[in-house]
């Protein structure tokens, strides 16, 4: 059964890889801002973070299957969607993009406890028959080392590898030396809950192990 990641993401793509799954990628065509403005504006509200990475990654998820069901009609299998972020007091803590912001963003979390929440659709796609979805949301809290210090965090964040992901860390290459503790499923925190997509992929009635298409 094929499978097909709907991102770009390095973290993801190793997170499948790791598990037996060689995927498909292909990059979403969402504007994620105007996809939230959108909502929020509809609604009169902010969206509250399990709302916010759950409506990203379905929205990623069913663009991609639209894409994949139009340029490959005889696509027999699944496509996969996810989004991420990192909540720390009830603030919403994205992507730092700047030295100067993934900095301050460590200086605040060390010794501190946030929760990452990743959401995640799964759209079984296969020929002559209408696509279904499964999503869902995990979360799993993150508790930073207290005495991290501003060398180690200078140090990191010349490293580039904080900029681009969520909270400004990853668990999986060189943060993960400063974290203390994980609770919830791991792999939430590198991008996607496995256990979660395969409770998603059962819904849809495709068998985990079906999906291990990896040698070596």
């Amino acid at each position: 059964m094929r499978v097909c990641l709907a991102s770009t993401s390095p973290a993801r793509l190793m997170l499948l890889r790791q598990a037996g799954i060689e995927p498909e990628t292909r990059a979403p065509q969402v504007d994620e801002e105007a996809v939230i403005e959108d909502i929020e504006a509809r609604e009169g509200r902010t969206l509250p973070p399990d709302e916010h990475v759950l409506q990203l990654a379905r929205r990623k998820a069913a663009d991609v299957a639209a894409a994949v069901t139009h340029d490959d009609p005889g696509f027999d299998g699944i496509v996969i969607g996810g989004d991420s972020m990192f909540e720390l007091d009830g603030a919403v803590l994205g992507k730092p993009y700047t030295p100067e912001v993934a900095t301050e963003r460590w200086r605040t979390m060390r010794g501190r406890t946030g929760a990452l929440h990743s959401g995640h659709s799964v759209h079984r796609l296969s020929p002559g028959a209408e696509p279904r979805e499964a999503y869902a949301v995990a979360a799993a809290s993150v508790t930073f080392a207290a005495d991290v210090t501003d060398a180690e965090i200078t140090a990191y964040v010349a490293s580039g590898e904080p900029l681009q992901v969520a909270g400004a860390f990853t668990v999986d290459s060189l943060g993960g030396a400063f974290i203390e503790r994980v609770e919830g499923d791991p792999s939430t925190v590198v991008g996607m809950s496995l256990s979660t997509l395969r409770h998603l992929c059962r819904d849809l009635g495709v068998t985990w192990t079906d999906l291990w298409n990896r040698r070596g």
